[in-house]
């Protein structure tokens, strides 16, 4: 077995995602791993809003994306300082498009060992057992996978 030195945990600041973090920083804390956060704005929300800035509304994609950014920059300081997770063996990114596309691309990119995410994000819809994210990083993740799940 490899060792893990790197994990990367992504989140979708859904109502599940606090629990997985914490999830995941207890395991990088057992690993002695260092531990990437990884959000991603999905590219639907900002067509959404772009189409809307377009009819002439007044909202700007830009603003936009920035303010989620900085709402979830304080949604995870927050969850940093309660997991009492060393913030120096915690680095974050924040990124824009397809999140899939963008997680694997960081994978790949950071020489990540083991991702860690939750089995549902944003939709909660009753009838699927995972994600669409979560599926798709299940069947493509060129490194091994852990979807938490809250007893």
């Amino acid at each position: 077995m490899s060792e893990v030195n790197k994990i990367l945990v992504a989140i979708c600041f859904s109502e599940y995602c606090a629990d997985t973090f914490t999830y995941a920083t207890r395991l990088a804390d057992q690993l002695q791993a260092e531990l990437i956060v990884v959000n991603v704005i999905d590219a639907k929300d900002v067509r959404a809003i772009s189409k809307i800035e377009s009819m002439g509304y007044s909202i700007s994609t830009k603003d936009y994306i920035e303010g989620v950014k900085e709402e979830r920059k304080a949604q995870l300081r927050k969850m940093i300082a309660e997991s009492g997770f060393p913030q120096e063996k915690i680095r974050s990114t924040f990124k824009v498009g397809d999140p899939f596309a963008k997680v694997i691309r960081v994978v790949k990119d950071e020489g990540v060992d083991l991702v860690v995410m939750g089995s549902k994000g944003q939709s909660d819809h009753p009838r699927l057992l995972t994600g669409s994210v979560a599926e798709k990083m299940f069947r493509h993740s060129p490194v091994s996978v852990i979807f938490y799940k809250k007893k």
